[in-house]
């Protein structure tokens, strides 16, 4: 189509179509659990069940290969990790960036249809406190 300004993204592209307190869906498949996206593998359930007890372990995934950006979905609020967990990350040089999960999974959206190396990992609000 003449003039079509969408992205051509490749057949299969994993892409974040839907997220509530319950589910997060992704090409149309719903996961009712925590779940990363790194060079192309979906993983669910991925992480804990609440942001405090994120540990550098569940961030292992995302070393190799490294990607540009690494976007943490933290539920219905924008929370942050520990000190420990950022500072780790920084080391690494991956940037990272915490929103919560519906904003996290449409910035995603946007870099993987920009051609970004982006990875992604979302929790889904505990009801635990």
């Amino acid at each position: 189509m003449k003039g079509d300004v969408s992205p051509q993204l490749a057949a299969g592209t994993l892409l974040f179509t839907g997220y509530d307190d319950h589910k997060i869906r992704v090409n149309a498949e719903d996961y009712h659990s925590g779940l990363s996206i790194h060079a192309g593998v979906l993983t669910a359930p991925w992480g804990p069940d609440r942001l405090c007890n994120l540990t550098i372990e569940h961030l292992e995934a995302f070393i190799n290969p490294t990607p540009e950006i690494l976007i943490l979905g933290t539920g219905r609020r924008t929370l942050f990790p520990n000190a420990a967990i950022m500072a780790h990350l920084a080391e690494l040089h991956i940037g990272f960036e915490c929103m919560d999960s519906r904003a996290a999974a449409r910035t995603y959206n946007i870099l993987v249809a920009e051609g970004r190396k982006v990875s992604a990992a979302l929790l889904l609000p505990s009801t635990k406190k």
